[in-house]
């Protein structure tokens, strides 16, 4: 393999939900300005593949398992998935040769992780949670050093090997246009803005607090609804009510127009708002459906009063009206206190850590 002062090619990988894939999209962007090739390996079936796809580059799929909270006859198959993944992943690693492998989590990259460590390839993965995922703790053993998003998430991780970095964050949302957005949405700009959206796949909980909620939000705001797919309701067109099932490239400058948003509390999206100073509401995923890492995400920046927060199955629809009117008349004093958050340079800090990785 290659010295560390001569890095030709990078395998990233990632996958499971946009999450753990989005961010590379931003690395992979600064890793060819470096003149360094890039690789990436998804899950058989997955979204990596669509999500990767505009960026061109060489994709591989393998097999991948889940470990599940919860009874299931798969959790007896998934470990022959796992061990079909490393072997696969070994095939990669000495057919294409990378110098490095960035791990951004989810369980795709377990097996990606350990035929790396086969391959004495040094691994530098990413964790976006406050509190470590179950994929990326079975993968610290096997990387060099650990990249987190949140300064807090340190205190449960290895002394020394972790680095506080940040999360990378996409060109197109770090400039994005106002002007621009309100024009993409067919707007005239005379009220203000509340976006809501439920991440990749979109959120039940949220499209119905939203939609119960409408005759009270449409009198302060125009409402552009992102509702995940096949998630559209053409019975609740009105004036000023937007909804789509996806943004893309255009995400940037809506959110940029944007004065208050409502979303769940993923580390990525909740990054972003903090990055971006917008005030905001968030509904996190309830541990019915996760681990519970929105929560204790949503927890932590709420006690730092940074964000604003309802919890599933705990609030009214007229108290979700309420909290977004609120989170608006006190946008000035909120976004004071977003900018205590500190954002640093995450591209360039993880690729140091990148073509660098010893500790």
């Amino acid at each position: 393999m290659a010295s560390e002062s001569a890095i030709n090619k990078v395998l990233f990988t990632g996958g499971g939900t946009a999450g753990h894939v989005t961010p590379n999209l931003a690395l992979i962007e600064r890793a060819r300005e470096r003149g360094w090739d890039a690789i990436y390996v998804g899950s058989k079936g997955g979204i990596e593949r669509d999500i990767i796809a505009p960026l061109n580059i060489p994709f591989f799929e393998i097999q991948s398992g889940k470990l599940r909270r919860y009874f299931s006859w798969e959790n007896f198959v998934d470990p022959l998935r796992i061990i079909v993944g490393i072997l696969q992943s070994l095939l990669i690693c000495l057919r294409e040769r990378p110098d490095r492998v960035f791990s951004k989590g989810g369980f795709v990259s377990v097996p990606v992780v350990v035929a790396a460590w086969l391959c004495r390839i040094p691994v530098i993965c990413h964790e976006s949670d406050v509190t470590p995922g179950l994929a990326n703790r079975l993968a610290y053993p096997f990387c060099a050093r650990i990249c987190v998003t949140f300064s807090e998430t340190l205190r449960y991780l290895p002394a020394g090997k972790a680095r506080h970095t940040g999360t990378p964050l996409r060109e197109s949302l770090l400039h994005g246009d106002a002007a621009r957005g309100i024009k993409h949405l067919a707007l005239d700009g005379k009220k203000p803005l509340m976006l809501a959206f439920g991440g990749s796949l979109g959120a039940n909980v949220i499209n119905t607090s939203v939609r119960n909620s409408l005759d009270a939000l449409l009198q302060k705001f125009d409402v552009l609804h992102v509702v995940g797919a096949g998630n559209l309701d053409q019975s609740l067109v009105r004036q000023g009510y937007i909804q789509k099932e996806f943004m893309h490239e255009e995400f940037g400058d809506v959110l940029a127009a944007s004065t208050v948003v409502v979303s769940r509390a993923g580390a990525n999206s909740l990054y972003e708002l903090l990055s971006l100073r917008k005030p905001h509401v968030l509904i996190p995923l309830s541990r019915k459906a996760s681990r519970g890492d929105q929560i204790d995400n949503a927890r932590l920046f709420a006690e730092k009063g940074f964000s604003q927060v309802l919890y599933e199955d705990e609030y009214t629809d007229q108290q979700f009206a309420e909290l977004v009117l609120a989170t608006y008349e006190r946008r000035e004093e909120i976004a004071a206190q977003l900018n205590a958050f500190e954002v640093g340079n995450s591209q360039d800090d993880i690729l140091e850590l990148v073509a660098v990785p010893k500790v």
